[in-house]
């Protein structure tokens, strides 16, 4: 066979590809599948290992990302709650931070009224100071010039002397010649309360009951006595004083010549009282020239009352700057809590000022209108002098701390002024640098420097005059001698 027949034969057994693809005849038998035709991963089905395995390892991720966002959601969660807590937590501080910074305002306010009541009335030397000048205001020497004199009037029975005095047929007159002499007696006694022997004898006085008060309060007293049902404090040296007085300015008021001593110690002498009636012939009441100051079986709960008093104001100081101290240290914002406690302490100086005045007023009104409420004013007035400088310097305080605690804070307006005062003092010094590089101010200032300096010291003299505390006094006089440098510097520069 030849190889044209082979390759002809060979044609015929094997169709090419398009007629194969492009003709379907029913006569032809279908075409044997051939293992090499086609890639088994398009027609042959998927093993039994590889169908078992795609299911399992889907689930497997699901598991894990369904974990993955489980614990995902419980950090979150514990986030969240942590983040509450803290939040819960911060503001429970504000709120303790807030009480305790009220608390601390009105103690210290509270705490200034207790040490300057216990530096006033138990402390005998400041309690001298406190008084002893009350004599020399008017109102007070009326008061007390009035009562002294109707004391002597009632006691010495003076219409009744004038009467035994007169003749028989002018013994009417008695009663009118009475009312003068009851005034000349007065103003003898408020002219004598003014005098440098008076402020002696009164501050001595002062001095002696204040420390036999002050024994009683501590069981320890010796001179002032303790009777019956009632503790008294004995006044006789002063009214002994006053009687001695009176005689050597009225002669003829007792009739004759009064053998009493002048006492200036406040001590009071053995038989003090029958001397006195001796030498007036009189006899006196049991009380006379006696105060009762308690009673007895009060005067324990009294004593209680003063210990418990010292006491009391020391845990108040203690208490006050523990609650402060306690108030910055809790507090989230310290910036804020020192702005609450300034506005507390204004807010507790006014209003604990206006409880101080309404019992001011109280006590008042138990006090007979007249001479003797006016007194009783005027020595209130000054005995709280103290007390109302501490009350004005704790208000200034407090408005101060808030103001500055306001304006360092971030809000807008304190940025602004802060920004507004920066620029402001660059002005200043870029001004006052131009200023003080010019020749020609120096040289005006040095022709000038006289009358500049005199022009100065007239100036602080004025403002001197309008000023009654003794702070604007010093702030006075520290700007007058900056002023008088400022002016002598450019001067000596010059001149040099």
């Amino acid at each position: 066979m030849t190889s044209g027949e082979v390759n002809a034969g060979a044609n015929a057994e094997s169709p090419s590809p398009e007629s194969s693809s492009t003709e379907s005849t029913p006569s032809k038998s279908p075409p044997t599948e051939s293992p090499s035709a086609e890639s088994p991963s398009a027609e042959s089905p998927p093993s039994e290992g590889a169908s078992e395995e795609s299911p399992s390892a889907a689930t497997t991720e699901r598991t894990e990302l369904d974990r993955l966002r489980a614990e995902v959601a419980t950090l979150q969660g514990r986030l969240d709650t942590r983040e509450r807590r803290q939040s819960r937590w911060i503001s429970v501080r504000r709120v303790i931070a807030a009480i305790l910074v009220a608390l601390a305002g009105f103690g210290v306010v509270c705490s200034t009224i207790g040490v300057w009541g216990a530096r006033t009335t138990l402390r005998t030397d400041r309690w001298v100071e406190t008084v002893g000048p009350l004599p020399r205001d008017p109102a007070v020497a009326a008061a007390v010039s009035q009562y002294l004199t109707d004391e002597i009037f009632t006691s010495l029975n003076v219409e009744q002397r004038l009467a035994q005095a007169l003749p028989p047929k002018a013994a009417f007159l008695s009663g009118a010649v009475t009312g003068p002499v009851h005034d000349y007696v007065r103003t003898t006694i408020q002219k004598f309360m003014q005098t440098e022997q008076f402020q002696q004898q009164w501050e001595a006085a002062n001095r002696f009951a204040h420390s036999r008060i002050l024994a009683i309060l501590e069981n320890k007293s010796q001179t002032v006595s303790v009777e019956g049902s009632t503790v008294t404090l004995n006044l006789l040296p002063i009214v002994n004083n006053l009687l001695v007085m009176l005689e050597g300015r009225l002669p003829t008021l007792f009739g004759k010549k009064l053998d009493l001593p002048a006492l200036s110690s406040g001590e009071i002498p053995p038989n003090l009282k029958q001397r006195i009636e001796s030498t007036l012939g009189v006899t006196l009441p049991a009380n006379f020239a006696q105060i009762k100051l308690y009673n007895r079986h009060k005067l324990s709960q009294v004593q209680e009352a003063v210990l418990l008093f010292k006491r009391g104001v020391v845990l108040l100081v203690a208490g006050t700057i523990l609650a402060l101290g306690l108030a910055i240290w809790i507090s989230p914002g310290r910036r804020r809590t020192i702005l609450q406690f300034g506005v507390w302490l204004a807010i507790a100086t006014l209003v604990l000022s206006n409880v101080l005045r309404a019992l001011r007023d109280h006590l008042l009104a138990l006090v007979p209108d007249g001479v003797y409420r006016q007194g009783a004013s005027a020595a209130i007035h000054h005995a709280l002098t103290d007390l109302r400088v501490w009350g004005d310097w704790l208000l200034w305080i407090g408005i101060v701390l808030a103001v500055l605690a306001y304006l360092v804070g971030p809000g807008r307006l304190p940025v602004w002024l802060r920004k507004q005062v920066v620029n402001g003092a660059k002005w200043t010094a870029t001004t006052t640098e131009r200023v003080a590089t010019s020749s020609e101010l120096r040289q005006w200032v040095a022709a000038h420097t006289d009358v500049l300096r005199i022009a100065g010291v007239v100036v602080a003299a004025v403002l001197a005059l309008l000023v009654s505390s003794w702070t604007g006094l010093l702030v006075i006089v520290v700007l007058l001698a900056l002023y008088e440098l400022a002016v002598w510097l450019p001067a000596r520069q010059s001149s040099a």
